[in-house]
């Protein structure tokens, strides 16, 4: 007996849980991309190439909807050096 209250208090956390889950996810407040949850979303933002210039600087060639960025990373930096959209 001492058991079964810890257990239910514990279904009733969760079940809490999942009902505010369900009241976030029906008025679109809260949204899961694909797993368990719904179907995977689209993903808008797709590395397109990379290119190693040293051994801590890198070029990376990023396309975000429909924008294509060049950005240059460092150890502790990263800089746009162009961005624009597809022709």
């Amino acid at each position: 007996m001492e058991l079964i209250q810890p257990i239910a208090a514990a279904i009733l956390v969760l079940a809490l849980l999942a009902g505010a889950l369900f009241l976030l996810r029906s008025r679109g407040i809260a949204t899961f991309a694909g797993g368990l949850l719904g179907p995977p979303s689209a993903r808008r933002m797709e590395l397109v190439d990379r290119l190693v210039l040293n051994s801590q600087h890198q070029l990376h060639l990023v396309r975000v909807d429909d924008q294509t960025l060049f950005l240059v990373t460092g150890p502790q930096s990263c800089q746009v050096l162009s961005a624009g959209k597809p022709k």
